[in-house]
């Protein structure tokens, strides 16, 4: 049974979840199927662009509580492998966007905010309902509070309460929150520009976003700065930059 149905389309790679009957849940078997397909979009040169997605009405409900009860014995609880899938969502070299078009619930927003660009249906509905099972948001956090005000994290970290589309992009969560019917064309557009992107420049950008400053300025600028001329010198920059005089589409983009 496959968990994590992939579909790739003009450098777009979709990787949906796939397990509608238990809305989604990260088990140990969707988690190290998404793992997998992660790797292979990552090593595959012709993907520029990786989507999460779903099936069924739900985006994803947190960590599956069947498996987690059945674990109790071992003391191993799946939650233990999420911090490898959000990881791995962070470290992808290529962009990734959350398409989300129903709800998503604790662990499912840790995969939310791991994402670089997440747009959902204004309609769907979020919540940090740890604390309601007498447990802890722990491993989201890695992701999830790079993303939220501290405000906002308090409040809706320590009531379990629901929010919708609509909030979650005003505290971060996600880019934007759209009609449900202009979900995938909002998707499809930012696709669109994301391929447009030189591929190693992409990469060396999520580097750039996620890199924590030098102590000062003179010494950030001078790390910076060849950083630059190493981009504007390497292949993709020459052709960037030879594409922009000729008014032309650089030769990376999917044909």
């Amino acid at each position: 049974m496959t968990l994590v149905r992939v579909d790739a389309d003009r450098g777009v790679a979709t990787l949906t979840l796939d397990s509608p009957h238990n809305r989604n849940a990260l088990s140990t078997p969707l988690m190290t199927e998404l793992l997998d397909a992660l790797a292979a979009a990552v090593a595959d040169p012709t993907v520029r662009v990786v989507v999460l997605s779903h099936t069924g009405p739900v985006f994803c409900s947190g960590a599956d509580l069947k498996e987690t009860a059945a674990a109790y014995a071992s003391g191993q609880v799946p939650v233990g492998m999420l911090g490898d899938v959000l990881a791995a969502v962070v470290e992808c070299p290529k962009p990734v966007v959350a398409r989300i078009g129903g709800p998503a619930r604790a662990g499912g927003l840790g995969l939310i905010a791991a994402a670089d660009i997440a747009i959902c249906a204004a309609e769907a509905t979020f919540a940090f309902t740890e604390v309601r099972l007498g447990v802890i948001p722990a491993v989201i956090s890695s992701t999830v509070l790079r993303r939220l005000s501290h405000r906002a994290a308090q409040e809706l970290y320590l009531t379990g309460e629901l929010f919708d589309g609509v909030r979650a992009a005003q505290i971060g969560l996600v880019t934007a929150a759209v009609g449900v019917e202009e979900l995938d064309a909002t998707v499809r557009s930012y696709c669109a520009a994301l391929v447009r992107g030189a591929p190693a420049a992409l990469a060396g950008t999520k580097e750039l976003l996620a890199r924590q400053p030098l102590p000062s300025v003179a010494q950030d600028a001078a790390e910076l700065g060849a950083r630059s001329v190493g981009y504007f010198l390497s292949e993709e920059g020459r052709e960037g930059v030879t594409a922009f005089r000729e008014k032309r589409d650089p030769s990376w983009i999917p044909g």
